[in-house]
């Protein structure tokens, strides 16, 4: 494709003046400074127009996921460190022995019933087959 000249090498379309150093508008913001309890610190920005409720107290340590606060002498602290829980332990959460002994028994009883099915249709293709080559 040729051009007559007039695109500059190494511009793009809608960039400004060479040499431009304001690149926009830049918002107001505040730095706010949270610490959590293994001795991390972060300073995310926030908008100048949020009023000081509206900061939140408390965020998510981004290195180690621990709750972190503004006061770097008392960071908070997890009352209680859950371990990681299994499938079975939600599901004994949110069922009774009895319903779980009940939804065992049935689920027990689909696997034999499908097993007897397949079984039985073994044993006539055995047949079927034995039939075809004694022709």
């Amino acid at each position: 494709m040729a051009t007559n000249g007039a695109a500059i090498r190494g511009s793009r379309v809608g960039a400004g003046p060479m040499g431009e150093q304001d690149n926009g508008f830049q918002a107001d913001r505040v730095k706010r400074s949270y610490y959590c309890f293994n001795d991390h610190s972060f300073s995310p920005s926030f908008s100048a127009d949020l009023t000081i409720e509206e900061i939140p107290v408390e965020l998510d340590c981004p290195h180690c996921g621990l709750p972190a606060g503004q006061d770097k002498d008392n960071p908070p602290v997890i009352a209680k460190h859950e371990p990681y829980k299994t499938h079975l332990a939600y599901v004994k959460e949110r069922r009774t022995e009895a319903e779980a002994k009940a939804l065992l028994e049935e689920a027990v009883a689909s696997v034999r019933d499908r097993r007897e099915r397949l079984l039985a249709e073994a044993k006539a293709e055995v047949k079927r087959n034995a039939k075809a080559n004694k022709k």
